[in-house]
């Protein structure tokens, strides 16, 4: 899995860019101010950084950034793109736009996508090693992570039982302060809920017994009324609506033969006859069935009257009866549990246990894994030219928190004899840019992006240091895709790969490029980085032979 193309529209100083990359060392070079590092703003501008108006091409509407990579058999990657709901293809598409307004777009395969997905992705893509590197080790927090990520552990499980911990601390504390408070509630609470327990509210009871209430209360109406229809249907005088139809039946009977318009009619009034027949039936079984019962109607308006008195005293609707006495029984659940100061210590001890027992399992692996960093860092500190410095990962005891109960902090001395000291303190600018480079080349085997960006890093660096330097990032780049702005022509001749920045100057605008170099033009460029402006023969010569130089030591460090 790798960064296969990128291509950039309006960007900067860059009009339009379409640029194919490969596995193994890439170096960009140009000459200052060119805007070697524009591939990488847009990257970082693609995969989540804070959009701005300004990175659009003087004279544009907006800016379109687009980068390719192969997915490859990464199971983070897969897993993260089901978890967002994203198709997972062969190649995986970026692309993200800002305007002028300052509005921004991005997309994951076409996808609409956030700018919090575009960087939670990005972490899964590319580690860009800046060459102020050094300034985050400044920070406890960054210190801690790396040396966590070196250790191999996870700090999510530890988080998560310190939140418990302190929830449990702030039940039990607001437990203690409102005692009182929590009594008088409990007492209201439970108060309120006997009246309700009175009645007992079941849910859908209300409207089950309004229709009770509105049949019993109309008992001797309805039964008038059926007896009323009864008698319209079948009754003894000669206009009831059963003999009106037999009548009307047999008369149209009598011609159907005659006219076939007849025939269907009978029908009709044959079907009508059957359907009054069984409303007849029905209702001589209701009205067998069926007398006043003032006894019941009487505990029917007692009970309506209750719902409709609880219901008012406590400002809801009789339907709202039966959730208000479950929400009242819950809160009163949770006064209890609140109340029992016993449990809330137990349940606080717990999960300080827990807590703790985490810590110390953290921490012992912290301080199995500092030496081994610090020692790792050190080595490479002596190929970088600071031979006989010494780094030192210092793990000590602090208060506890959500990271754990120990403090990080790193310590470096650069020459023999000289005691470590805090790396932010560390004078030398040429020395920080050495650390940083070392512990960006150390600590970039930790990560899982397949793509490594080293922006400069090796700022500051010089002579036989820069040859390392350039070796190391090509053994890197055996592994995974590496790419890396430089100014040093020892570190561009040890790439795979060379790409040129230029930038042209026109009547009206500055427009950058980027191209590949080979052969010839690859010299020259080594060339210019040699001997600046003056170029001569010498610096042409010298510059092929770091290449030739560099080709060899890549075919003997081939497998």
């Amino acid at each position: 899995m790798a960064l296969r193309r990128i291509a950039l529209k309006d960007f900067v100083i860059v009009p339009a860019l379409e640029l194919d990359l490969a596995e193994g060392f890439t170096v960009l070079t140009g000459e200052t101010g060119a805007g070697k590092s524009i591939l990488i703003d847009a990257l970082q501008l693609l995969l989540g950084a804070r959009a701005d108006t300004g990175v659009i091409r003087e004279g544009a509407q907006r800016t379109d950034i687009s980068a390719e990579f192969d997915t490859g058999g990464s199971p983070a990657l897969a897993d993260w793109l089901q978890e967002a709901g994203i198709d997972r293809e062969d190649t995986l598409l970026l692309r993200r736009t800002v305007d002028l307004q300052g509005r921004s777009r991005a997309w994951i395969n076409g996808t609409p996508a956030t700018a919090t997905q575009m960087r939670a992705l990005g972490e899964l893509l590319l580690d860009i090693h800046g060459q102020h590197a050094w300034q985050s080790l400044t920070r406890p927090d960054a210190v801690r992570a790396l040396l966590d990520a070196y250790a191999g552990v996870q700090g999510q499980p530890l988080a998560a039982l310190w939140g418990a911990w302190r929830e449990a601390q702030k039940a039990l504390a607001h437990a203690r302060q409102a005692q009182d408070t929590l009594a008088q509630e409990r007492e209201r609470l439970q108060w309120q809920i006997g009246e309700l327990d009175k009645l007992a509210p079941q849910e859908g009871e209300w409207e089950e017994l309004n229709a009770r209430h509105a049949r019993l209360a109309n008992a001797q109406a309805l039964i008038d009324s059926a007896q009323g229809a009864l008698h319209a249907l079948e009754g003894e005088d000669s206009e009831n609506a059963m003999g009106a139809l037999a009548r009307a039946q047999e008369l149209l009977q009598n011609y159907e033969h005659v006219d076939e318009d007849f025939r269907s009619m009978t029908e009709v009034l044959a079907s009508c006859l059957a359907q009054a027949g069984d409303v007849v039936h029905s209702l001589q079984s209701w009205l067998r069935h069926t007398e006043p019962d003032p006894e019941q109607l009487a505990e029917l308006d007692a009970r309506v009257a209750q719902w409709l008195q609880l219901a008012r005293r406590y400002r809801r609707t009789p339907e709202e009866l039966p959730q208000l006495l479950a929400g009242w029984k819950e809160d009163l659940r949770r006064l209890d549990d609140a109340a029992d100061l016993d449990a809330l210590v137990a349940a606080e001890q717990r999960h300080a246990g827990a807590y703790h027992k985490a810590a110390r399992t953290l921490s012992q692996q912290r301080a199995k894994a500092a030496p081994q960093l610090a020692a790792a860092i050190t080595q490479a500190m002596q190929e970088l030219g600071m031979a006989g410095g010494r780094f030192e990962v210092l793990v000590e005891p602090a208060e506890p928190g959500p990271h754990g109960a120990d403090q990080v902090g790193f310590l470096v001395s650069s020459h023999p004899g000289m005691s470590p000291r805090p790396i932010g303190r560390v004078a030398s600018g040429g020395e920080l840019s050495r650390m940083a480079l070392a512990i960006s080349v150390t600590t970039s085997e930790l990560g899982e992006a397949p793509t490594l960006i080293f922006d400069e890093v090796d700022s500051g660096v010089g002579g036989a240091v820069a040859e390392t330097v350039g070796r190391l990032m090509q053994q890197l780049g055996r592994a995974r895709q590496v790419l890396a702005v430089t100014h040093l022509p020892q570190v561009a001749a040890c790439a795979d790969h060379h790409l040129v920045v230029s930038k042209h100057k026109g009547a009206r605008q500055t427009t950058s490029t980027v191209r590949p170099a080979r052969g010839e033009e690859r010299v020259a460029e080594l060339a210019r980085m040699l001997g600046g402006e003056r170029l001569s023969a010498t610096t042409h010569a010298h510059a092929r032979e770091m290449l030739e130089s560099a080709a060899a030591t890549r075919t003997s460090a081939a497998p």
